[in-house]
């Protein structure tokens, strides 16, 4: 199972993006600037939008899964338990693992965006799909949120789950790491080695990297166990 960019390109008007790179199963991390091109590719890779040339092949995946930055995108049932059940899922079940406590009655587009989007993503990430890309899984969550997300998202074990953000706080235990630079997505290889090629790695990362104390992991718990080695 893997996902083929093959001299990919995008062109609109003055802008471009070219990709090209091989993505198998395991976590992945696509980091770009805002208006960088990490939703275009995203819808890209999903086979719902055409690059201008070269192409996109989708190898031994029977399942693919797009989830937007914008939850309400997503809704489709009028109260949460009608959306649980779109997922096949009992109310009780997603939200306690969305962690939100309302009533399956509750009109869903009456939970705060913060709400549904963890709402939506305990959804999606109940699913065993070959490919799931997600557009900015971390907006509008608090740190909490995040972190509950992260670890969520740490516990898939199947497929290949590609995740396109800005974020540069809180990220779950990621195999690869990705971004975009200069209209080109280039690939950063493998955890943890990956830090040393990572441009838009956090503050702290370059930090600790600077420091030659490269982080295992970029999970909260990575950073803290290489922040304590330097100062040890």
């Amino acid at each position: 199972m893997r996902l083929v960019l093959d001299h990919a390109r995008v062109h609109r008007q003055s802008w471009s993006l070219a990709a090209d790179g091989i993505f198998s199963p395991g976590i992945h991390l696509v980091s770009g600037d805002v208006g960088s091109g990490k939703s275009t590719l995203a819808l890209m890779m999903a086979g719902l939008y055409a690059p201008a040339s070269g192409a996109v092949r989708r190898e031994e995946i029977t399942s693919t899964m797009l989830s937007f930055q914008f939850p309400e995108f997503h809704v489709t049932g009028l109260s949460v338990a009608e959306e649980c059940a779109s997922w096949n899922l009992s109310p009780e079940t997603a939200l306690a693992q969305a962690g939100i406590d309302v009533s399956p009655e509750t009109p869903a587009l009456s939970l705060s965006r913060g709400e549904l989007k963890r709402l939506h993503l305990a959804c999606a990430l109940s699913r065993d799909y070959d490919l799931l890309l997600l557009d900015e899984p971390f907006s509008s969550l608090d740190c909490p949120g995040k972190e509950q997300v992260c670890r969520q998202i740490s516990g898939r074990s199947k497929g290949i789950t590609v995740i396109f953000t800005h974020e540069q706080s809180i990220f779950p235990a990621i195999d690869r790491i990705w971004e975009i630079s200069d209209r080109r997505l280039v690939d950063c290889g493998k955890m943890p080695q990956a830090l040393t090629q990572w441009q838009h790695a956090p503050p702290l990362v370059r930090r600790l990297v600077g420091a030659g104390r490269i982080p295992e992991s970029i999970t909260p718990e990575g950073l803290r166990e290489a922040a304590c080695r330097t100062r040890a």
